[in-house]
């Protein structure tokens, strides 16, 4: 792939995360500053230039850059790229309630961008335009992925009810996997949405699209579910970061194992699974201002 072109998908997934968590921030702002007065209360939101912009922003704008860097660098980095929007807030969250930013926090905020350099000079892209996505192998190893994490939600949610004492973090996780998911099953689908709307698509690439959008839907749902859950009998605080461990080191099997592809230089896998791992040790030092965001409803 061109360099320009490379950097262009990093730049557009790391401005997607950023845009979805200031979106984000700005309609806590308001619902904040809001008086819940039931009825009214969301009368009261729609009325606020702010919160419609953050509205826009988080199911709007992010995803149309998320969408975009797809087509340049595939799904193995964009998941990391996208937490530096964690930045943006852990910052939000300190204005919103009036605080500042501890240590700890100070030191995710540098350890994240310490983290977003490692995977961008990483370089495992994956161009979803050069790789035929109905060749036999590829569609069996993306139909096991999706087996094996559907599978992997379905345990923890066994288990979830007989281990009170771990109960939210098998929801937590359970999350993560549908995330997991959903974050891989964008690139297939934007692989084929030109030829599907524009008419050209043979019959495989109509079903592959239908299955891409169907395991969106159901993911994006199952997800939501499950993290909400969590929040209901565990602090979000810790939730949150667990859930994004499997989002974060998923993308290391979509890499290597889906799509088999081999790593530019020996380097470049050592600079993407210390990156991961620097981007859940952020996490879990930024987790508290994510949390209390959450708490704001």
């Amino acid at each position: 792939m061109d360099a320009s072109l490379y950097w262009l998908g990093v730049f557009l997934a790391i401005t997607s995360g950023s845009v979805n968590n200031i979106g984000l921030v700005f309609q806590k702002k308001v619902v904040n500053e809001v008086v819940a007065e039931e009825e009214k209360f969301f009368r009261n939101l729609v009325k606020k230039p702010l919160w419609i912009t953050g509205l826009l922003m988080e199911l709007a704008i992010g995803s149309i850059f998320f969408m975009l860097a797809q087509l340049y660098i595939g799904p193995a980095l964009i998941p990391g790229l996208m937490a530096f929007g964690l930045i943006f807030l852990a910052i939000g969250s300190v204005k919103i309630v009036s605080e500042t930013l501890k240590k700890e926090e100070i030191t995710g905020i540098l350890l994240m961008i310490l983290a977003i350099f490692l995977l961008g000079i990483s370089e495992l892209s994956i161009d979803i335009s050069n790789i035929d996505l109905l060749e036999i192998g590829l569609v069996f190893r993306m139909a096991i992925f999706t087996v094996v994490l559907f599978i992997g939600s379905g345990l923890c949610e066994i288990l979830q009810r007989k281990s009170k004492k771990f109960k939210g973090i098998l929801l937590a996780i359970s999350s993560g996997f549908q995330f997991s998911l959903t974050n891989f099953w964008i690139a297939p689908l934007m692989g084929v949405i030109a030829h599907v709307f524009g008419g050209t698509s043979s019959l495989g690439e109509l079903i592959l699209f239908l299955c891409s959008a169907a395991i969106l839907i159901v993911g994006s749902i199952i997800g939501i579910m499950k993290i909400t859950q969590a929040f209901q009998v565990a602090q979000a605080s810790n939730m949150i970061p667990i859930q994004q461990v499997p989002i974060q080191v998923t993308p290391v099997l979509f890499y290597f194992i889906v799509f088999m592809l081999a790593p530019p230089s020996f380097l470049s896998t050592i600079y993407m699974s210390v990156g991961v791992i620097i981007i859940i040790i952020s996490s879990f030092l930024l987790s508290k201002r994510q949390a209390q965001l959450e708490a704001i409803k």
